[in-house]
């Protein structure tokens, strides 16, 4: 995988996101950031990287992202390894 396809992994876990209003909630409250930042800076690497790192955080989020997006369930985390801070984390 390259960064590039990274960071598509990224945006569709974004618009999965975007897309239920309960995991938008939880993503900015965690996050800090508004709907608003989202839009303006969602292409930005390391907050594709923050995306990932939400969705990676549960598994019942994880799978039904994969479910949606028609991934294989380890795919998220290689791409998270790919973004900015990705390096130093360790998800299994």
């Amino acid at each position: 995988m390259q960064a590039e396809q990274a960071e598509l992994i990224a945006i569709k876990a974004l618009g999965h996101i975007a897309g239920d209003d309960e995991l938008l909630f939880a993503f900015v409250d965690i996050t800090g950031l508004s709907p608003a930042d989202l839009r303006e800076r969602g292409g930005d690497p390391e907050i594709l990287g923050g995306v990932l790192d939400f969705i990676l955080m549960d598994e019942a989020r994880l799978l039904a992202f994969c479910e949606a997006a028609g991934l294989k369930p380890e795919l998220p985390g290689r791409a998270r390894k790919l973004l900015p801070g990705g390096e130093e984390v360790h998800w299994t």
